[in-house]
């Protein structure tokens, strides 16, 4: 069963510290998340996530690319047309589908890609912290082993207050 460590922070340099001491006692990216009233710039590296999302956008683009240069193949082979000697596959009238399916492939796998890793598609249960105007909120998902170590990270970097969650 999970537990949620949560440490309130009044500046972003005492959140990173946080972090970076979390990271240094064995806890993963992934079971930190930030809460915050406003935008909290940390510095580079500190609760840097790998995303794939650039190599989905491509696929997503070569994939659409593919259908449609595969279903217009199909559709201008497939039926017997009397074209006049003109040739039965023309780039210019087709290149405009090409290009606009790759883009529809790109832009629609980026943005599903964004709902997916932002949690927004996701159906979590997870507790979320009431974040106090001006206070950062740094909330660690950790076993019952980890709660003592959580906890004297969070005092060290200099949290302001800590609190136990249970996940409902």
């Amino acid at each position: 069963m999970s537990t949620y460590i949560i440490g309130e922070f009044e500046d972003a340099q005492a959140t990173g510290a946080a972090i970076e001491a979390l990271k240094f006692n064995g806890f993963d990216v992934g079971q930190l998340d930030v809460f915050s009233g406003e935008p909290v710039e940390l510095p580079a590296g500190v609760l840097d996530r790998p995303s794939r999302m650039s190599l989905v956008a491509v696929g997503g683009a070569v994939t659409l690319c593919l259908l449609a240069v595969s279903f217009v193949w199909f559709t201008q082979h497939s039926f017997p047309l009397i074209t006049g000697g003109m040739p039965l596959f023309s780039f210019w009238a087709t290149g405009v589908i090409f290009y606009e399916m790759t883009m529809l492939g790109a832009i629609a796998a980026t943005f599903l890609t964004f709902l997916w890793e932002s949690g927004l598609l996701r159906k979590t249960t997870e507790p979320v912290p009431v974040v106090s105007p001006g206070c950062i909120d740094l909330r660690i998902r950790c076993e019952t082993d980890q709660i003592v170590a959580a906890g004297e990270c969070l005092y060290q970097a200099g949290a302001a207050k800590v609190m136990k969650m249970e996940k409902p």
